[in-house]
């Protein structure tokens, strides 16, 4: 069994009981200099996350079996799209553990998700009894940064 970190669509419980069915809760926690961001792919814009000194994203922890990690590397895209990294996240009491985290190919630009992924999101929110505000300031974030894309596409 391993750790498995999740900070997008995979909170959400509903949908890891469909695609990795031996997955269990571990608890939540935090990635302490990271922040959440949406990147494009051909399909749409999903989540990953970069390093940022002082920002903080909330997380899901999963123990996974190998199977339920073959069913996520087919999810994510690995190895194309999505690549796999040890993180360190701060559980209760200031505890470190590590886990696997899909993180973004780091060329891959700016987008705009689509709502229902979001709302995904916003439901594995629920489930671990995360702060929203942190889901909310990564949107924003996105704006911004879709602006500045933009911008710059156009110059």
């Amino acid at each position: 069994m391993k750790v498995y970190v999740a900070y997008g669509s995979n909170l959400d419980t509903e949908q890891m009981a469909w695609r990795c069915p031996k997955a269990k809760i571990i608890s939540s926690g935090m990635l302490e200099g990271w922040e959440l961001i949406y990147r494009r792919s051909y399909s749409g814009a999903y989540a990953t996350i970069r390093k940022a000194p002082g920002k903080y994203v909330p997380v899901g922890l999963w123990k996974i079996s190998a199977a339920d990690e073959r069913a996520l590397d087919r999810y994510e895209g690995f190895p194309s799209f999505y690549q796999k990294h040890t993180v360190e996240v701060l559980v209760d009491g200031g505890k470190k553990v590590a886990g696997m985290a899909y993180i973004m190919r780091p060329d891959a630009v700016p987008g705009f998700p689509t709502e229902r992924y979001i709302d995904t999101i916003y439901r594995g929110y629920q489930d671990f009894d995360l702060d929203a505000r942190f889901l909310m300031d990564s949107l924003r974030l996105n704006q911004y940064e879709m602006g500045q894309w933009q911008t710059k596409k156009r110059r």
